[in-house]
């Protein structure tokens, strides 16, 4: 097999069509189609059955998936080991964060660092999916969840409150909601995929059963501007909160922490070490 068939392949397993495909790997849909039917070709099998929602896998498709995600986890170990060995201070480094982190604290500590190291790339990816370090995705991702795989050296930044935030014009209008109205008579401020994950929804620990909600978001970053623009309360991080000039509420609620995280064939790398001690840095400011 190919190993530039197999990429696609995987693609198209990943995302069952050809856009989605050839977007993930930044070709055109003509590339995706001839790569795999160069590989059909190679293998004389049909690997997919083309349907009107997309691409779904044959028998054979998934025997040869099984054989393709093995030469996957082994190009990315080779790729990890040989990275490892890096000294030079030059080169990409691909960085993986939540929009919030990387407006406060690693777009700065990135400008910082390429003042001494100019030959050093960060390629910044801001959201909340989660990649893959171990596929080499990316090389530090900066979270709020602590992974359990044993390949990844963790390490924590910071340890953070929660707490209840609204802007000063939002309170002169409102007032404070008192603990255990439910926020009635209130509007809120509510992260999306909060609610989308089936728990209930609460804001610094209470119930948000008697208040209205205002909007929703998708991003923390979007969350911290619809507060400082008076729509409602919400919860934030207590450093972002104050940050924005926004006015706690209530006592900070329970902590968590937030974690920096890389291969831990790839930590010694030269280039991917500066950025990371970078990094550490500007979340111990």
């Amino acid at each position: 097999m190919n190993w530039d068939d197999t990429r696609v392949f995987l693609a198209l397993c990943r995302e069952q069509t050809l856009r989605g495909a050839a977007r993930r790997l930044g070709v055109d849909q003509a590339t995706v189609g001839r790569r795999l039917s160069s590989l059909e070709s190679a293998l004389d099998a049909t690997l997919f059955l083309r349907t009107s929602s997309g691409y779904s896998l044959t028998s054979a498709g998934e025997v040869a998936m099984r054989a393709a995600l093995e030469m996957e986890t082994a190009a990315a170990g080779l790729q990890r080991q040989i990275l490892g060995m890096d000294e030079r201070l030059s080169g990409a480094v691909r960085v993986t964060t939540t929009d919030s982190f990387a407006l406060d604290f690693i777009i700065p500590a990135i400008a910082r660092l390429r003042l001494d190291h100019p030959g050093i790339e960060v390629q910044l990816h801001a959201s909340t999916q989660m990649l893959n370090l171990s596929q080499r995705e990316a090389d530090i991702a900066v979270r709020t969840h602590k992974p359990d795989n044993p390949e990844l050296v963790v390490r924590r930044l910071a340890r953070w409150n929660s707490g209840l935030f609204a802007s000063r014009e939002y309170l002169q209008r409102r007032g404070e909601p008192p603990p255990g109205s439910a926020f009635a008579g209130h509007e809120l401020v509510i992260y999306q995929p909060y609610l989308d994950s089936g728990k209930e929804v609460t804001l610094a620990g209470e119930s948000i059963a008697q208040g209205r909600i205002a909007i929703t978001c998708t991003s923390g970053l979007m969350v911290r501007r619809a507060l400082a623009s008076g729509i409602g309360l919400g919860e934030l991080p207590v450093p972002l909160g104050e940050r924005d000039g926004l006015q706690q509420v209530w006592p900070p609620g329970k902590p968590y922490d937030i974690w920096l995280v890389t291969h831990q064939d790839v930590r010694h790398t030269a280039r991917v070490r500066v950025v990371i001690e970078a990094i550490v840095e500007a979340f111990s400011v």
